[in-house]
């Protein structure tokens, strides 16, 4: 098996390319394959494929590429390779299999072999690996993702074909340089780091005359087309030809360090004179942050238009701990051949714990004595000092890096006043000021993922001891919330205890009294992970620091403006200032208008706080009103969905006062609502169920029921009703159980799982009857009924639904009466009954309709066009589908939709309509599997059974 995405995107088996023609099948393939082995969320595809708002059929394209890759990989004979996982899709890729890992195994082996001293080996892994690429990259994939990715790894050629020809010249090959690199260098006239390596070859070659040739082209395309000079890089390529500064190849070195005495191959001269070189050491093996530093390299070369005026590192800063300087400092060195007149720093200890930070007047005393300028010759005055060091720094190619910055002001002063200078600038705080008035570039600096988290350990631990515990090295990850800090300070405890198993340390982060931020107590206030983030805490006012020690309260894992007024108990106009204030100083992030999330080492010590400060009448309150926001919230919204279900059974006590509860306007807002607060909601309900608040989770998780099952999130479903029929027997709530017990036999019967639900609908129906609800026992009987119909066993289930249709009748309840009689028809249609089964869904309807039950009349318009098919009515049942898929996909009804999609395949098959049948069939078949549901299995088998349509005629 070969995947291919270095060129066109194809897949090949044996020999065989496999036939992806689409470019967005391609598209939809080059990014599972660019995330092998990880889940990926239908969401994430989609917003990679298109930009802004995709259009409302997004889901169903990404689940009908799905599909077809499937379907061809299906048959080859692969089945277990793309897997639904998780509510995604995953990728099964084995670790030689596809040529961009091959790739970046020969680029990272080769940078191993330069290091041990081993050019030959090095030019040998990397011809290798450049030798896989057969176009450009993620050729015939269409998507809003492509351009950049492909420039990424564009990016990543590139760098392989300098690295090459870095390691030719060591060992003498200038011809092979010059053959590797000419049509590269035309490609790339403007990339100076290539254009260096080439001058060097041709010059070693015998051709210095085409070297000075290709150099002064070089400059004047620069100059040109950029306004810039050639760059450090070049211009001592350059000066090395004209002074026929041409080392003789090197032999290939015996393993051990590099003699002092052998230069490298692209020295730069030193300086005559001395400029001033402040940068700290580099980061020891600084790893990922890849998007951030082409960012800041693209404002150095003014992509950006910029003008190397001042660039500030996360524009809000980044959280403590999070490697804002580590980020600065690393490109700092990266770039520092850029400016040749030195490089400045300074640590302003804006968030110092002793409250000393460095004003501008002594920060400037320092730069001003590293430029040569003699003590007694500076100024005492704030503004003379800047008006000197401005002068100094005129006509200068200087970078200036400023950490740990407090605000604006105790910048300004620093900066430069011509161009030609560049600033990089770290805080904590949104430097907005800094933004406005002086034309700084934000930059956000966010946790690390999961792939570089784990580099970092690799860098920092050793590749083998991480690949040998690889369960241990998630949990590290996952503990340390891709905080680089964390991770440093367990990596640092792994490196001084080698002996010491990685699963011992995640136990540690796991079980240590205290929560998780003790288990990353260094004893020194630099690295200690509590002691940094309670430097931002104390810069806090009262009010805002009361918010944020509640927010160790909330469940995650974000949660909306209401919910936090609610929390806090203040009204929402009052909250948001404070919000404001957390998320400037990088407490809380607003990843969406709105909505707020924090990292769970910032939530833990936000919990210790409010441990530590609040009392724990003080946190019961809180959370209290939290809880009643989200259960009278939901039960609004719920309402929406289905006004009759649960109106009068669940009926929460009012909620306390200064609690913020939302009203959506009608049905879509409700399903918006729902869909962003659902993975809340789920932890609210097991956080209340922990907390004693037992009502509240029996409650809430009843009014979830509606919109899981709709959505088909059964195995949630589960989770909350197992903790919500927990909380009901503490409470000895008869109701609360019956609810419970429901919604498991819902959830258990679209599961497949038919004799765990007979159990708990017959549990249900115990407690009605001793509830004396007959509603209730109602609803219990068409449930058993659905079961029984599954299985199979339709007079048994005709029996459950003639029960229920007796019970409703005589409580007068006519939304029942109408769910019984849509049973009614879909089970006489099951046995041939197809009068019945009109006349049954016919009075349905109309009931339906008079109670504006749309999620009921969409069922009846589903059983009409089932009969009317089945009675050879054929368009009928095709305008009778059409409806009920309206329906449902308006109330976002997923296996409703799907089971409308596979009726209405049946009809276009049996009219002649294959075509029109196997795209009905597959676009249910993508829902079926994006649900995990059993029911795809047959239909698979259906389309297996139906080949492609070939002319001619069509059987019955």
């Amino acid at each position: 098996m070969r995947w291919r995405i270095l060129g066109p995107v194809e897949a090949d088996i044996d020999g065989k390319v496999l036939d992806f023609r689409r470019p967005q099948q391609r598209a939809v393939l080059a990014l599972l394959l660019l995330d092998a082995g990880r889940v990926v969320s239908p969401e994430q595809l989609i917003n990679a494929l298109w930009t802004g708002e995709p259009p409302r059929s997004s889901r169903t394209q990404v689940q009908v590429c799905v599909s077809r890759i499937r379907a061809a990989l299906r048959g080859a004979g692969l089945t277990d390779v793309l897997l639904t996982q998780a509510g995604g899709y995953r990728l099964v890729v084995g670790p030689d299999e596809l040529d961009l890992a091959v790739f970046t195994g020969a680029v990272a082996q080769a940078r191993t072999a330069v290091a041990a001293g081993q050019p030959a080996t090095a030019a040998e892994l990397l011809g290798t690996g450049l030798a896989l690429w057969r176009g450009p990259a993620l050729a015939g994939a269409a998507g809003a993702f492509v351009e950049s990715a492909a420039a990424r790894l564009d990016e990543q050629r590139l760098s392989a074909y300098e690295q090459l020809a870095t390691a030719e010249l060591t060992l003498g090959r200038h011809a092979d340089v010059i053959e590797v690199l000419r049509p590269v260098v035309d490609a790339h006239p403007l990339r100076e780091s290539l254009i260096s390596r080439y001058l060097l070859a041709l010059a070693g070659a015998g051709q210095r005359a085409r070297a000075l040739e290709v150099y002064a082209e070089t400059r004047r395309r620069l100059v040109e087309e950029l306004g810039v000079e050639p760059a450090a890089e070049l211009a001592a390529a350059h000066l090395r030809v004209l002074r026929h500064d041409m080392p003789d190849p090197e032999p290939e070195p015996q393993p051990g360090p590099r003699p002092a005495s052998v230069p490298p191959p692209d020295a730069v001269p030193i300086p005559a004179a001395p400029v001033p070189a402040q940068l700290p050491t580099d980061v020891p093996g600084f790893t990922g942050r890849q998007a951030e530093l082409r960012a800041l390299d693209a404002l150095l070369d003014g992509a950006d238009g910029a003008g190397g005026r001042a660039v500030v590192i996360s524009a809000i800063g980044g959280t403590a701990g999070v490697g804002k300087t580590a980020l600065a400092v690393h490109w700092a060195h990266r770039t520092a051949h850029r400016f040749p007149d030195g490089q400045l720093y300074v640590n302003l200890r804006g968030f110092d714990p002793g409250g000393r930070a460095v004003g501008p007047a002594e920060a400037l005393l320092g730069f001003l004595e590293a430029l040569q300028v003699p003590r007694q010759q500076v100024p005492t005055e704030l503004s003379r000092q800047a008006a000197l060091y401005r002068t100094l720094m005129a006509g200068r190619r200087v970078l200036v890096l400023l950490d740990n910055a407090r605000d604006a002001e105790q910048v300004r002063d620093l900066l430069p006043g011509a161009p030609g200078c560049l600033v990089v600038v770290t805080s904590r705080n949104r430097l907005t000021g800094l933004v406005i008035a002086e034309g700084a570039r934000p930059l956000t600096l966010d946790l690390l993922t999961a792939t570089e988290s784990r580099e970092l350990l690799r860098q920092r631990i050793g590749r083998d001891r991480t690949t040998a515990d690889l369960a241990a090295v998630e949990e590290i990850i996952r503990r340390c919330a891709g905080l680089p800090l964390a991770l440093a300070v367990v990596a640092a405890r792994a490196s001084t205890h080698p002996h010491l198993p990685l699963a011992a340390l995640a136990a540690e982060l796991r079980d240590v009294r205290g929560g998780d931020l003790a288990a990353f107590d260094t004893g020194d206030p630099a690295t200690d992970v509590r002691a940094v983030l309670s430097w931002s805490y104390r810069a806090l006012e009262p009010d805002a620091a009361r918010l944020f020690r509640l927010l160790g309260l909330h469940p995650g894992p974000d949660a909306g403006q209401p919910a936090l007024a609610s929390l806090a108990g203040i009204p929402p106009a009052r909250v948001r200032p404070l919000l404001a204030r957390l998320t400037g100083a990088h407490l809380l992030t607003e990843h969406a208008p709105g909505r707020y999330a924090q990292h769970d080492l910032l939530a833990s010590y936000a919990a210790e706080l409010c441990h530590t400060i609040d009392s724990e009448v003080e946190r019961a309150v809180a959370s209290h009103r939290l809880f009643d926001h989200y259960l009278h919230t939901t039960h609004a919204a719920d309402r929406l969905l289905d006004p009759y279900r649960l109106a009068v059974s669940v009926v929460p006590a009012a909620p306390r006062p200064d609690v913020t509860s939302e009203e959506p306007v009608d049905h879509p807002a409700a399903m918006a609502w729902f869909a962003a607060e659902q993975d809340v909601l789920l932890a609210v309900v097991d956080r209340a169920g922990r907390a004693g608040f037992d009502d509240h989770a029996w409650q809430l998780a009843a009014v979830l029921t509606t919109y899981l099952d709709r959505r088909g999130h059964w195995h949630d479903l589960i989770a909350v009703q197992r903790t919500a029929l927990d909380a009901a027997r503490r409470g000895a709530n008869r109701l609360g159980r019956a609810h419970a017990h429901r919604g498991l036999a819902i959830a258990c019967t679209w599961l497949g799982r038919n004799t765990d639900a007979h159990v708990h609908y017959q549990r249900v129906l115990d407690l009605y009857r001793e509830l004396a609800d007959p509603v209730g026992q109602a609803h219990t009987h068409v449930g058993v009924s659905w079961i029984l119909a599954r299985e199979g066993r339709h007079d048994e289930a005709l029996d459950q639904t003639g029960q229920a249709l007796s019970l409703y009748r005589a409580a007068g309840y006519l939304v029942g009466q109408a769910k019984a009689l849509n049973n009614l028809s879909w089970l006489h249609a099951r046995l041939d009954h197809h009068e019945l089964a009109l006349n049954c869904s016919r009075r349905a309807l109309t009931l339906h309709e008079e109670n504006e039950d749309r999620h009921g009349a969409a069922l009846a318009w589903d059983n009409l066009g089932y009969a009317q098919h089945r009675l050879g009515r054929h368009d009928e049942a095709l305008r009778c589908y059409r409806r009920a898929l309206d329906l449902h996909r308006a109330l976002g009804d997923r296996y409703d939709e799907a089971e409308v999609l596979a009726n209405l395949g049946e009809t276009y098959w049996f009219i002649g309509a294959p075509e029109a049948a196997r795209s009905a069939w597959q676009a249910a078949l993508a829902i079926f599997d994006e649900l995990d549901h059993p029911d795809a299995d047959g239909l698979r088998t259906r389309l297996a059974a139906s080949p492609p349509y070939v002319a001619g005629p069509v059987g019955t």
